[in-house]
């Protein structure tokens, strides 16, 4: 039997497909339950203040950098979503004089408009924003040079190529409403999927890549990164895929509150405490990964329960 049509928009997959029951019962999650879904290869860990929030994340900056050598090169894949580290990643590195020259960096994302992706000048290029908020803030003598700073592109061969030979010690994201990491978002309902999403083997073979945005991140990218205006959000982006991610050593998942609702974080901590991969939920599909951590700020995960205002 196919399974039910989206609440959302009948033409794509998303959580709100599911099974009922699954969906109530990650809804019901209390905090202390979601931090108690720790296991073997997934990892949930609370931070009480924003203060300590950030500065873990930018100390994972750090941690990995510290790791290179000439010799042995190691690098990090970070976000745009959350920022709010990256001056903190540029302060650390300088004030430590930490020498970063051997290591790299990985963009996860980049718009794509007029059949490419957006340049550098653009406003809402997320290559501009890496740039700002860290590494032209990072001692020319310590940054590493322009040649290990690897950002995607519409031909994303190079990117793709970049991480062979170079150790990705971590990958960092958030989440978006949708349950995605970078833009891997649910598939279109159509074609061979029309019935059943695509199964996790299929969607874990995809590579960095251009790709069509559900409405929901649409409108979470208008209203976080364009004041609401809907209609300056590119409908496609280009993105890390799966199997990068699966190069990533550690993959490191950070919720602020800001990015996903307290549904969102309960349902995709469900999922992969659970081993429940389904490509609905993009998310989900790194109940297969051996080294996944969610770090949740503890105000921000909220409750679901219903509330008239």
């Amino acid at each position: 039997m196919p399974r039910k049509l989206s609440s959302i928009s009948n033409d794509w997959w998303d959580y709100t497909t599911l099974d009922d029951e699954l969906l109530a019962a990650a809804a019901a999650l209390t905090p202390e339950q979601m931090l108690g879904l720790s296991r073997p290869g997934f990892k949930v860990v609370f931070y009480d203040s924003l203060e300590d929030f950030y500065l873990a994340e930018a100390l994972e900056y750090i941690h990995a950098w510290k790791q290179s050598t000439p010799d042995n090169p190691v690098g990090i894949c970070g976000p745009i979503g959350p920022t709010e580290q990256l001056p903190l990643v540029a302060r650390l590195v300088n004030e430590l004089g930490l020498d970063i020259r051997s290591a790299h960096f990985w963009g996860m994302d980049e718009w794509f408009l007029d059949d490419r992706e957006v340049p550098a000048t653009h406003p809402l290029s997320f290559e501009k924003a890496d740039r700002e908020l860290c590494f032209s803030r990072i001692r020319p003598d310590l940054v590493m040079p322009d040649a290990h700073l690897h950002f995607p592109k519409a031909d994303s061969l190079a990117y793709r190529n970049s991480w062979e030979g170079v150790r990705c010690a971590v990958m960092q994201g958030g989440q978006g409403e949708i349950k995605h990491w970078a833009f891997n978002d649910p598939p279109r309902r159509e074609g061979a999927y029309r019935d059943h999403p695509p199964t996790p083997a299929e969607y874990r073979r995809l590579h960095t890549r251009v790709v069509d945005l559900h409405p929901v991140t649409l409108v979470q990218n208008a209203r976080t990164s364009g004041g609401g205006n809907l209609a300056g959000v590119p409908s496609r982006a280009i993105s890390v895929g799966p199997v990068e991610t699966w190069k990533a050593e550690k993959v490191s998942i950070w919720h602020a509150g800001n990015h996903d609702n307290p549904f969102g974080q309960r349902l995709t901590t469900f999922m992969i405490a659970n081993r429940i991969p389904d490509t609905a939920v993009p998310m989900s599909l790194l109940a297969d990964h051996p080294n996944v951590q969610f770090n949740f700020y503890r105000p921000g995960i909220g409750c679901c329960q219903v509330e008239m205002h």
